[in-house]
């Protein structure tokens, strides 16, 4: 079993910033590809970011691309999201996710996080 628990999440202004992060504990942190999702009300979740097991390789939605930054800290077993630029659009829920290769599909993710609202005011 692996336990995610996001953070990081909050009301911030259009234009602005936030990092989120994902605290894992239980089994190997460094096994596991991890993924950023969203979802907003009424709507289905969507993958926004994912990084590799090794850091070495991330995948990013085209709706984040160029304003938004994943990474993560093994000796921290946290995974972060860097969101800039922020739209109104951004708002949702944020789950972080843990699956055994990286990859966009939330069906492929093994563990999920609570995780934590991000409102973006206009």
């Amino acid at each position: 079993q692996v336990q995610l628990v996001e953070s990081g999440g909050g009301l911030v202004q259009a234009g602005g910033s936030l990092r989120l992060s994902c605290a894992a504990s239980g089994r190997t942190f460094n096994n596991y590809a991890m993924g950023w999702f969203r979802q907003a009300p009424g709507k289905e979740r969507e993958f926004v970011a994912g990084i590799d097991y090794n850091g070495r390789r991330t995948l990013y939605a085209d709706s984040v691309k160029g304003r938004s930054t994943i990474s993560r800290d093994a000796s921290k077993n946290t995974v972060y999201l860097h969101l800039n630029s922020l739209e109104p659009e951004d708002t949702a829920a944020y789950y972080c996710a843990a699956a055994a290769v990286l990859q966009r599909d939330s069906r492929m993710y093994d563990y999920w996080g609570q995780g934590t609202q991000v409102t973006v005011s206009s």
